[in-house]
């Protein structure tokens, strides 16, 4: 059983790289992937615990592209953290979400409920800050009762404090993960504009734009979103990969490697990435 997709306190997880091999080992994975938001900062810790866990500890990243006018965001899997370009390029998305951030501190002030940036920076363990840091400090100053309220009423993608930011087309993001060694993999299509949604030309579209796998298995799908998704990606030729999205305290009731309890991501996923990846490497 593996798990491809998770995240440590470097993006707006709560476990820290080196707690998140030692679980993947408690679990009894056989492959872990850290894929953290716009940042690879979290790798050397995580890479430097693959001696004392059996799973194979695995490099990736989790990035937001602007599809259909909603955020989708997409797995760069088995990226290689040694690429400095993109490196460069994932500094330069952080400094995109660092100017969201000022602008939605604006935002909630107009709203009655003013931040400070070190409000925010105090609920953050890394520098890269979130809307996860954002709701709990919200909660903390009293504007709304728990950090998931924020998400309700000020937060979200449809609230009145949500503020986008500058994201990549699909197509960019695709080409950067290519051009870092990975694999470009659609994350979570089931959780896409509120789940409403049909998937069977948008997916194809964004294989035309160079996406090469979509997660068919996923900590928080219904088995019948999970049969749909597997045999969409089979339909189009693409990849199938999985994961628990695992945050820690942020997610509560979600385990890594088994999501709320039903996720088995088959070991075999991980041969055909790797496949993948070799069809996608660059000379």
């Amino acid at each position: 059983m593996i798990d491809l997709h998770c995240h440590s306190l470097h993006s707006d997880g709560t476990d820290t790289p080196e707690g998140l091999a030692l679980l993947g080992e408690e679990a009894r994975l056989t492959a872990l992937c850290l894929t953290d938001h716009d940042t690879l900062d979290g790798v050397p810790a995580f890479l430097a615990m693959q001696s004392r866990t059996k799973a194979r500890l695995l490099v990736g990243t989790e990035l937001s592209c602007q599809f259909l006018g909603q955020s989708l965001h997409v797995l760069g899997l088995l990226v290689d953290p040694a690429d400095a370009r993109f490196q460069a390029r994932l500094v330069e998305l952080r400094g995109r979400r660092e100017d969201r951030n000022r602008r939605m501190l604006v935002r909630l002030a107009e709203l009655g409920c003013p931040l400070a940036l070190e409000d925010v920076q105090a609920q953050a363990d890394s520098p890269l800050l979130s809307r996860v840091h954002f709701a709990k400090a919200l909660a903390a100053k009293g504007f709304v009762r728990r950090p998931p309220e924020a998400f309700e009423r000020l937060i979200g993608d449809d609230c009145p404090g949500f503020v986008p930011r500058e994201e990549l087309s699909p197509s960019e993001a695709a080409r950067w993960i290519r051009e870092a060694g990975g694999v470009p993999v659609v994350a979570h299509p089931g959780r896409f504009a509120g789940g409403r949604f049909h998937w069977d030309e948008a997916m194809a579209d964004l294989q035309r734009q160079g996406l090469e796998g979509l997660e068919g298995y996923y900590g928080e799908y219904r088995a019948a979103e999970q049969r749909y998704f597997v045999a969409l990606a089979r339909r189009l030729g693409m990849v199938v990969t999985g994961g628990s999205d695992y945050h820690g305290a942020h997610k509560m009731g979600l385990r890594l490697g088994r999501g709320r309890g039903g996720l088995q991501v088959p070991d075999e996923l991980l041969d055909r990435l790797e496949t993948q990846q070799k069809l996608g490497a660059h000379p």
